[in-house]
């Protein structure tokens, strides 16, 4: 028997099923997750912060002894330099300044 028109008429009906669902799972990648949350973090310092008091740096890459660390935004003002790395993690962080994870 063959199933070529059944199978036919029933993608024709769903085309539309396989791209929502591959766009559902990017939306949920940690991938787009990051990219969000550097933005929203980037957004919210331009719209909150006055430009005349902190200059912002987005994107930074430092030399380390190991090769190089990527810094996500850096904001200098006359009240200290404040560093900002966006995570995607749900829960308590702990940590402390001589610990590398």
């Amino acid at each position: 028997m063959n199933f070529s028109p059944i199978i036919y008429e029933v993608l024709k009906t769903l085309w539309w099923f396989i791209p929502m669902m591959l766009f559902l799972a990017f939306l949920g990648s940690p991938k787009f997750k990051g990219i969000l949350g550097e933005a929203l973090v980037k957004v919210t310092a331009w719209l909150r912060l006055p430009s005349k008091t902190y200059h912002a740096l987005h994107n930074v890459t430092l030399p380390t002894p190991d090769g190089t660390t990527q810094i996500d935004h850096i904001f200098v003002s006359c009240f200290g330099i404040f560093v900002v790395e966006t995570k995607n993690m749900k829960g308590w962080i702990f940590g402390g300044e001589k610990q590398k994870q």
